[in-house]
């Protein structure tokens, strides 16, 4: 991966020389540090802003409950990809960061992992640099680790000319063994000594990074993941109020999403036929 692939965020408080140098904590995003999938919250952000219609709402609502009860799948998240990059194409770059500043304002500072989040800053506390690593869009990314202040993200990233977005990525999404050679990359530029460094994820579709470091967590682990880090000696955390509500209430939030969603977008329809 090349360095133009490889876009960093220099966040607000962490120091030019971290005490502890050759290592680093690299934390994926959805359901790691913010409940749900970002992507799925930013199209909460883009409906209200006329992007999506009601029916596009939906669709996204419902994958995210599907997210939710059983955790990440490549193939949904491939066909969210596919859609927003449809949704965004000829849309400026940004007017997107100002749209992902305010869906963090509306939505994401409720959703965020308070376990999680102390994680990341036990590593500042040591000295240590921290990353986002996720298939979010980087533009997005870049404002989550900017607002938590960390060090900065390696995201998905969209191409565009002229400050407008083509609909087409620049190389592969950060997913699965791309964040592997990501963070490979990274450790390569920064003198980064893997061995040393911690990776923080849900999903099983994340064990290559897991794999990559010295001391890799699996965090809100789906069964896939949780069985692997068990084989493997893994520390585990797992901040879902308890295992029934994980395998039981989630389901059941995520209907009551899809409700909520179906609803918002039939009175926003509604509003708009008032005003004729």
């Amino acid at each position: 991966m090349s360095d133009a692939e490889i876009r960093m965020v220099e966040s607000h408080s962490p120091p030019a020389r971290p005490g502890d140098p050759t290592a680093a904590a690299f934390f994926d995003v959805d359901n790691t540090i913010v409940r749900g999938a970002s992507i799925f919250h930013l199209a909460r952000g883009l409906y209200h802003r006329g992007f999506l219609t009601p029916r596009d709402i939906c669709r996204f609502a419902l994958q995210q409950a599907r997210f939710l009860a059983v955790g990440e799948h490549p193939h949904a998240l491939a066909e969210v990809q596919t859609r927003a990059l449809a949704f965004i194409a000829g849309r400026s770059v940004a007017e997107m960061r100002t749209i992902g500043e305010e869906v963090f304002e509306d939505i994401l500072t409720n959703k965020i992992w308070p376990g999680t989040l102390a994680l990341a800053r036990m590593h500042e506390d040591a000295g240590q640099r921290v990353w986002l690593v996720t298939a979010t869009p980087i533009e997005i990314a870049e404002v989550i680790a900017q607002r938590l202040a960390l060090t900065g993200a390696l995201g998905t990233i969209s191409e565009h000319v002229d400050g407008r977005y083509t609909g087409q990525l620049v190389g592969a999404p950060m997913h699965g063994e791309a964040k592997a050679d990501a963070v490979s990359a990274l450790a390569r530029r920064e003198g980064l000594s893997l061995r040393r460094c911690a990776a923080y994820s849900d999903s099983s579709n994340d064990i290559p990074l897991l794999s990559l470091v010295g001391h890799p967590v699996a965090i809100n682990p789906d069964s896939r993941l949780r069985a692997h880090a068990r084989a493997n000696g893994w520390q585990v955390h797992d901040y879902r109020t308890t295992r029934r509500a994980a395998k039981i209430g989630l389901p059941a939030a995520g209907a009551g999403v899809v409700a909520g969603f179906a609803a918002g977008a039939l009175a926003h329809r509604q509003k708009k036929t008032d005003r004729r």
